[in-house]
């Protein structure tokens, strides 16, 4: 991912957030000459497993992930070694009006974080299930609603024989918060305010992330 220097992130931290925010990724790996690339979309989490904080690259980290065997792309992973996740964060069209001079561009505000890393598929069917049973925990403790997943093992252990989960181990990861960062600090204030104001909560969390860079004079 080709990344400007003014617009990598401030620190590990927020491509950890954007990960945990975002978790719906776009799971990409190499396929044969006939089929090309395969592209899934699929919910990610941190490996419950994983000890210890991520490391300032998150190279180390553990990712586990799950999609129907039914995929092809499921299939294609057992002649794959590298999994490329795409992880997409806030985003905005930047109007030019906001910039108050003429004449002017206009842009897109976004934020992304690319996970490039071995994978390694996952056979046992308890080992699925635990897949399957962390990633509910997971979503449910940070977007649910308090849902008891306890009275529902038997049924989960009815559909995981269609379910492949796999982990990925993080080589390299990499971020991008494009943010207006080369813009003057004031025509800056103007985007994340038009933002703030919008009913979209896409633009209020893009301003958000705005108002949370570190300032400094361009």
């Amino acid at each position: 991912m080709f990344i400007p220097s003014h617009y990598r992130a401030p620190d590990s931290s927020w491509m950890v957030d954007l990960i945990r925010d975002n978790p719906l990724a776009l799971a990409m790996s190499n396929g044969g000459p006939d089929e090309g690339p395969f592209a899934t979309h699929l919910p990610v989490i941190p490996d419950p497993r994983m000890t210890g904080e991520w490391s300032d690259d998150l190279v180390g980290a553990t990712l586990l992930g799950h999609l129907n065997r039914a995929n092809p792309h499921w299939r294609a992973l057992a002649t794959t070694e590298v999994m490329l996740l795409a992880f997409t964060g806030p985003h905005a069209y930047v109007s030019p009006t906001v910039y108050e001079v003429t004449p002017a561009a206009p842009t897109w505000n976004f934020t992304s974080v690319h996970v490039r890393g071995v994978v390694e598929p996952i056979d046992s069917l308890e080992e699925t299930l635990d897949v399957v049973r962390a990633t509910a925990l997971a979503f449910e403790d940070r977007f649910g609603a308090g849902w008891d997943q306890s009275e529902s093992l038997e049924y989960f252990r009815k559909i995981v024989p269609a379910v492949g989960a796999f982990r990925v181990t993080v080589t390299r990861a990499e971020g991008i918060f494009k943010l207006s960062q080369e813009q003057p600090a004031e025509v800056r204030e103007r985007v994340q305010q038009s933002f703030a104001g919008r009913e979209c909560g896409r633009h209020r969390a893009t301003a958000e992330l705005m108002r949370r860079l570190p300032r400094k004079s361009v």
